[in-house]
């Protein structure tokens, strides 16, 4: 029977029905969207392509508190002052990261990947080998040439205590919504064996 040729008693069961099912949906949104998010608006124009100056997103709290930031990840990070940044993961805990002739080396490999990641011309304090820290981190912007990042002294090594979560999904502007990409996974660094 549909709708219309119920009694109305039926169609006010149904009615409230469908608010308590609408409100338990938006309720359950919201938790896991606050519970696991908080929103993150992106200041410059450091990681363009991938997030552009003014766009929000969210940051997931909990993705690094069972694991560890993976390489090529986009974390937000604490730069003191309550001023979080997003930045991708290049060099982990224990190596050692130099940025010699425009290319990134771990651990004196060279590193490779997608979109001319594995590349940068200003090597700024990678000019010489960074050792990262059991707790350290260096991270790069997407856009190399507009980001202040690891390779400057006013950002440095950043440990896992400044890492605030895992950059998750774009909510604005409306016409990007959605999950940002998971980082770049062709990634590989090359030893001196591969040539």
């Amino acid at each position: 029977m549909d709708f219309y040729h119920m009694d109305e008693e039926s169609r006010i069961r149904l009615i409230c029905k469908w608010v308590v099912d609408i409100v338990l949906v938006v309720s359950f949104a919201w938790f896991i969207v606050y519970a696991f998010g908080t929103s993150v608006t992106v200041s410059g124009n450091s990681m363009q392509p991938v997030l552009k100056n003014g766009d929000v997103v969210l940051m997931n709290r909990l993705a690094y508190d069972f694991g560890s930031p993976d390489r090529m990840d986009l974390v937000v990070f604490s730069r003191g002052g309550g001023e979080n940044n997003i930045k991708r993961v290049i060099g982990l805990p224990g190596e050692t990261v130099q940025i010699e002739g425009g290319v990134i080396y771990i651990d004196g490999a060279a590193l490779e990947a997608e979109d001319g990641l594995g590349q940068v011309e200003l090597a700024g304090l990678a000019r010489d080998p960074v050792t990262l820290g059991n707790d350290e981190y260096f991270l790069l912007g997407d856009n190399r040439e507009s980001s202040e990042d690891s390779r400057f002294s006013n950002v440095g090594n950043v440990k896992k205590e400044q890492i605030q979560g895992k950059a998750w999904v774009r909510i604005s502007p409306v016409t990007a919504f959605g999950p940002i990409a998971r980082g770049i996974r062709r990634t590989r660094i090359r030893s001196e064996d591969d040539e």
